[in-house]
């Protein structure tokens, strides 16, 4: 399974809100081709699965492998007592270890990727990028016609992404990624001069979908769903202009309790934001990324330092300004994905560091190529529109030198509060 945890890593939310849009409509079904296409990014199926009962177990199953980024061994022993539990028999591949293990390898891989597939059409589509990048899963048996594709970087609106936006068939581990130019997309693995080739647009008589792809997945997976999946955000950022002011306003272990408890409604307000900022090329309010995480503050009160609030914002500069433009420039700025995201990634922090210079805090992050750094200026005075308030800004945000960050750990201009650096 190397090459689906490779490909898909932990879940995330709008990959997340795509599966539970499905699970919210459970389908009996005899086949997996009683449903066509796109009708797949609304339902969940289980062929064979015909009793409701049976259905509402097996995506609970489901969802919590997904959610919970459990394995496919975990997944299994959740199926063997849910088929005895609800007397399921005639399933394919039951009465023998391989078939089992085909048959539920199956279910979790495809849930797995076609999920991925909707909650990253949505990212990117959020993203408002004026490039989409076909990029190959390194699995371990390379379809060929897949590798053919790997780095072909084109327009949206392209013909090609109406029948071969990944996955193209059971089992490909085959993504989507995006670039807002020629830069960008080589930075995201992708080729600028790369041509498809000659005839991808032949079919292939015996599975009536284009040569490489499997029968029934030459469709836009996930796409019919994104715009259910994206208007959320709009409603997360109106929740949040409700409730980012709360969160300003209390002492910085209460803000980052309720913080955390709406992640999912900070990350979809974020993706909003960045996709803004971005495309209008700037705007005038800082944007919420999150809130300091309690072990951190834990960690900073132990110090004698103590924030007033747990809130994080950042400046659209730092997106679309000079800053962005000089490192562009250095070639160590992030990428719009790595904007979207960071907001995920920085609950998940690698290491958190204190700058015993300026007093900011260092977060390093997992990145699409590498990893982040953004550091955060404690305690920052910004005009809000009932006078001044005091939050923590997001000052820089770039790809660190590790080797920089390691030396200035050894000469102790750098104190690790938590995690690795390496």
């Amino acid at each position: 399974m190397a090459d689906i945890k490779a490909s898909f890593a932990k879940p995330f939310d709008l990959q997340i809100a795509a599966l539970r849009l499905r699970l919210a409509n459970q389908v009996g079904t005899a086949a997996w081709d009683d449903l066509v296409k796109a009708e797949h990014d609304r339902a969940f199926v289980v062929a064979g699965a015909m009793k409701a009962d049976l259905l509402a177990d097996l995506g609970k199953a489901v969802e919590r492998a997904i959610a919970e980024h459990r394995s496919i061994e975990t997944f299994r022993q959740d199926f063997r007592q849910i088929v005895t539990d609800r007397g399921w028999h005639g399933w394919t591949g039951e009465g023998s270890p391989k078939g089992e293990a085909w048959r539920t390898k199956v279910i979790y891989r495809t849930n797995m990727a076609t999920s991925y597939a909707a909650g990253r059409m949505a990212q990117i589509r959020a993203a408002n990028y004026k490039f989409w990048i076909y990029k190959h899963g390194n699995s371990v048996e390379p379809r060929l016609q897949h590798l053919a594709w790997d780095g072909v970087a084109l327009p949206p609106d392209h013909p090609f992404w109406e029948t071969h936006a990944p996955p193209n068939g059971w089992g490909c581990t085959c993504r989507l990624s995006g670039a807002y130019s020629e830069r960008g997309i080589k930075a995201a693995g992708g080729d600028p001069a790369k041509m498809l080739p000659d005839g991808w647009q032949a079919i292939d008589p015996k599975t009536g979908a284009q040569v490489g792809i499997d029968k029934g997945w030459n469709y836009k997976v996930g796409g019919s769903v994104s715009g259910d999946i994206t208007s959320r955000a709009q409603d997360a950022m109106d929740a949040l202009n409700i409730v980012q002011p709360k969160i300003e306003t209390l002492p910085a272990e209460l803000g980052s309790d309720l913080g955390m408890s709406l992640a999912q409604v900070v990350d979809a307000a974020w993706i909003k934001w960045v996709d803004d900022t971005l495309t209008v090329g700037g705007r005038a309010k800082p944007g919420l990324i999150g809130v300091i995480s309690h072990d951190v503050i834990d960690s900073l009160a132990a110090k004698g330092i103590g924030p007033q609030t747990a809130d994080m914002q950042v400046r659209p500069g730092l997106l679309a300004g000079p800053k962005a433009t000089r490192h562009e420039a250095a070639g160590n700025a992030l990428s719009p994905n790595d904007w979207v995201q960071l907001s995920e990634r920085l609950r998940k922090p690698l290491a958190v560091l204190l700058d015993k210079k300026s007093g900011n805090l260092l977060y390093i992050l997992s990145a699409q190529e590498g990893q982040s750094q953004i550091a955060v200026s404690l305690d920052y005075r910004v005009k809000g529109e009932n006078g001044s308030l005091t939050t923590n800004m997001v000052v820089s945000a770039y790809r660190p030198v590790i080797a920089e960050v390691l030396r200035r750990l050894s000469n102790d201009t750098l104190e690790l509060i938590l995690g690795e650096v390496r």
